[in-house]
């Protein structure tokens, strides 16, 4: 299986040129990864967008902290060197309106654990 690496700074960046589209292309993506990558056929990518879209970002607000555990818990899984468990700030930031900064921080650990299953994989995609 391949995953994506996403560079962090490009992620915040087309986050805010496109208005959050691509916040929301990155919501079904990352869902889609973590789902495949733990084989957990419960989530579903597709309903994680739905309900962001149709709660008007209310939903993102958990979404960030479930992805943040869910992530976690890969980093432990795969023996990234010193995990990090950043649920609470993943939660908290977009409380504040700051959510482009919770993508790119999730990005950015789930970076750590492409790096640590694809080691040789040093290029990042959209």
């Amino acid at each position: 299986m391949r995953f994506n690496k996403r560079n962090p700074i490009v992620v915040l960046l087309l986050s805010i040129v496109t208005c959050g589209i691509y916040a929301l292309y990155l919501v079904y993506m990352i869902s889609r990864e973590v789902r495949d990558f733990r084989g957990d056929q419960s989530i579903d990518p597709g309903m994680e967008l739905l309900l962001c879209i149709i709660t008007c970002g209310l939903y993102e607000i958990y979404w960030f902290y479930k992805y943040g555990r869910l992530v976690f818990d890969m980093q432990k899984k795969v023996g990234v060197p010193n995990p990090n468990d950043i649920s609470i700030v993943l939660l908290l930031l977009p409380i504040f309106g700051f959510s482009v900064i919770s993508l790119l921080l999730l990005q950015t650990e789930l970076n750590r654990v492409w790096d640590t299953v694809q080691p040789s994989n040093n290029n990042y995609s959209l």
